[in-house]
């Protein structure tokens, strides 16, 4: 699993670190990771590098040195240099870097200007009119730590910010490389070890990955497990004017690993379910778990009240999240798209895709609820354990009743025995892998990733398997 770290954690462990080695002996390491991981440089290349005052830019003034060992060429273009690390830009300029005073044509750019040493608020000043000069010339730019600009923590755009192609991050991941909207400012994201995990607290935010497969195995069948053991998923969806949205949440419970799904809706709409799946039993029973909502319609509300009647957890999509109780007593999964929660939290839809996570959380607090904040990097929040972001999927998964297949596929989840926010984020993660394995780089449909899922499922669970080292591509 991928993990971030805030700021203040990130400084601790740093000094932390730091006094296990000799003097220096940490920015040089760091120095010649940076290096080593800027491969697209070759030989006779020639860089332009954007050097802050503080450890960023001395990590990439002493990782100069080694660019220029291997030939490349390097000018500097310096903030401050009365407050530019010293012997790093003695280093730089005694192995042959140029110093400039501003940005012209060059090809590359390394954006060392202020890393996690951001002050809140973007970019003003020469460091503002940088990013103006990387946004109209397009150089191959690459961010050290962070692109300069970004809030780490929080993962805002507050003002203006180096749009980066790709981003080499020392020691860990922050929040701003995984969670959108400020992900999208750092392209591809190289991670480099510099020692550090042993010296870091637990993260702020983590990322499913495709090796995590023991996160399911709790959920998985043994041989003495039966249909009721596995557990039985009830969903209450779909309406005459959306019956769509009720063969696709089933569709997606039907996917994932509980044992038997029941289906509670119109006499009619009973029929043509089960006609279509005859493995769903129709009628009001005993479940693990109920999925409420998805093309509810105006019954939403009291189907809603049925479901928390019966004190199991709860899935709550679509239409039901406008009939909330004021908190749940029962777990509680809340799947709500940008719009949904801003209307939850008397808000605007902008104002929530600015700034997902802090929304996402404050949700979570206000209805004592897990929430899955839907997007391009879907948030997963609940109060006291690290954020969940998601980084699977493709483009085309943004397409009608892919939220329908995702509530039910997490209600089969969670009626299997994982909490709600594994249920969610696993989920997640799972029904994006699913819309790449559906039609790799082209079109689908929800029903395509109903059908992907439980070949995704399997492939997964093979990465916790013993004697299995592959995972998902």
């Amino acid at each position: 699993m991928l993990t971030a770290h805030r700021v203040e954690d990130i400084r601790a462990a740093e000094k932390s670190l730091a006094a296990t080695l000799p003097e220096g002996e940490l920015m040089r390491r760091a120095a010649r990771g940076l290096a080593d991981a800027l491969d697209v440089l070759a030989a006779g290349d020639l860089v332009v590098m954007l050097i802050g005052p503080g450890n960023n830019g001395g990590d990439a003034l002493f990782a100069a040195v080694h660019l220029l060992d291997r030939g490349v060429r390097v000018d500097l273009c310096l903030l401050d240099e009365s407050r530019s690390h010293a012997e790093g830009l003695a280093a730089a300029r005694g192995a042959g870097a140029q110093v400039v005073r501003e940005p012209t044509g060059q090809r590359f750019c390394l954006d060392a200007i202020f890393g996690i040493g951001a002050r809140p608020g973007g970019l003003s000043g020469t460091p503002a009119a940088w990013a103006e000069w990387i946004d109209d010339h397009r150089p191959h730019t690459v961010a050290v730590g962070v692109p300069s600009g970004v809030d780490v923590d929080g993962a805002t755009l507050p003002g203006s910010y180096v749009r980066a192609d790709a981003t080499i991050t020392l020691g860990t991941y922050k929040n701003a490389l995984l969670l959108d909207p400020a992900a999208g400012a750092a392209g591809s994201v190289t991670l480099v070890d510099i020692g550090l995990a042993e010296h870091l607290p637990a993260p702020s935010v983590e990322a499913i990955e495709a090796s995590d497969g023991s996160l399911l195995a709790p959920a998985v069948p043994g041989a003495a497990s039966h249909k009721y053991t596995r557990g039985v998923v009830g969903v209450a969806a779909g309406s005459e004017q959306y019956a769509g949205a009720a063969h696709l949440c089933v569709a997606g419970a039907q996917s994932g690993l509980a044992g038997m799904v029941r289906f509670v809706g119109s006499a009619e709409l009973s029929r043509r379910i089960v006609e279509r799946a005859p493995e769903v039993v129709a009628g009001r029973a005993r479940v693990q778990v109920w999925v409420v909502g998805p093309g509810g319609g105006g019954d939403a509300g009291v189907r809603l009240q049925m479901a928390l009647e019966d004190g199991v957890p709860v899935v709550v999509d679509a239409s039901a999240l406008q009939h909330l109780p004021a908190s749940f007593d029962v777990p509680a999964l809340l799947t709500p798209h940008a719009g949904e929660l801003a209307a939850m939290l008397g808000t605007d839809r902008e104002s929530v895709e600015a700034d997902p996570l802090a929304h996402a959380q404050r949700a979570a607090e206000r209805w004592n609820a897990t929430v899955l904040l839907k997007g391009r990097r879907t948030v997963v929040a609940h109060t006291g354990s690290p954020t969940r972001v998601n980084r699977s999927g493709s483009p085309w998964l943004g397409t009608a009743g892919a939220g329908d297949v995702l509530a039910g596929f997490a209600g089969s989840l969670l009626a299997a025995g994982l909490d709600a926010r594994d249920a969610g984020s696993l989920a997640a993660f799972l029904h994006g892998t699913a819309s790449i394995h559906a039609n790799p780089g082209g079109p689908i449909t929800a029903s395509d990733v109903a059908r992907a899922l439980p070949s995704t499922v399997a492939s997964f669970l093979l990465t916790s398997a013993p004697g299995h080292g592959r995972g998902l591509p």
